[in-house]
């Protein structure tokens, strides 16, 4: 396909992460689309991310939001659903936090502030992938590496960034929509998943097998032939 052919493919990373979350994509990415990585980093709101985020983004694009970028990416539907040619929605939700979560998320913001930061800690990077690879130390160093180059004032900002649910805004997405979740996924469950195929009408949702909630490391052959799928339906 030319590349002035070629669709403008806009990707969203999750809590601490950056840009090297779809590295082992890239080349099978680059050969459906020009793309694009969306700077989730400089906000404290999933709103202002979104406002971000389009203020930088082509006219018209293919979104996929992983994890907490997927909260940003159902935000851009709301904001601009006419740029949007399709949607995936990776290993997310659209759950709002509960008070209990909240309450915990503030805990850790009000401890972050007086430490100093060293990364995620061990058990939380373990949690975030299956748990045949808890122990792939490369797996985690990677993780851990976007975590580090974010650093502190990042992780404030997103912990601080509390979501809220607009089912009516699921009902009114009408673009191809892709809706991906894991079969062992501890952070984001199936149900979660199902709750969003349920609302965004003609959506399809499919489940990758053996694979924890870091789908784009863990299986990323998997996934790129999902979001081929995706890009055929356009």
């Amino acid at each position: 396909m030319p590349p002035s052919d070629m669709p403008d493919l806009l990707f969203l990373p999750g809590f601490m992460l950056t840009d090297a979350l779809w590295d082992d994509m890239r080349d099978g990415l680059a050969a459906m689309g020009r793309c694009h990585f969306g700077d989730l980093s400089q906000d404290g709101s999933i709103v202002a991310m979104a406002e971000r985020v389009l203020r930088d983004a082509p006219p018209r694009f293919v979104l996929f939001g992983f994890s907490m970028g997927g909260f940003v990416a159902q935000q851009i539907m709301r904001q601009a659903p006419e740029r949007v040619l399709a949607l995936g929605l990776l290993n997310t939700s659209s759950r709002p936090q509960t008070p209990r979560e909240m309450a915990q998320h503030l805990a850790q913001i009000e401890l972050a502030r007086g430490i100093p930061f060293k990364g995620l800690a061990s058990r939380q990077l373990a949690a975030s992938v299956h748990p045949s690879r808890c122990g792939d130390s490369a797996l985690l160093g990677r993780l851990q590496a976007m975590a580090l180059q974010n650093g502190k004032e990042v992780f404030l900002r997103q912990m601080g960034a509390l979501r809220g649910d607009d089912p009516a805004g699921l009902e009114q997405i009408r673009c191809p929509t892709l809706i991906v979740t894991s079969s062992d996924d501890a952070l984001r469950s199936m149900a979660e998943s199902e709750h969003m195929a349920q609302r965004i009408a003609g959506s399809r949702m499919v489940v990758i097998p053996d694979c924890g909630h870091m789908t784009p490391l863990e299986k990323p052959d998997e996934l790129l032939a999902e979001i081929g799928w995706l890009l055929e339906r356009m």
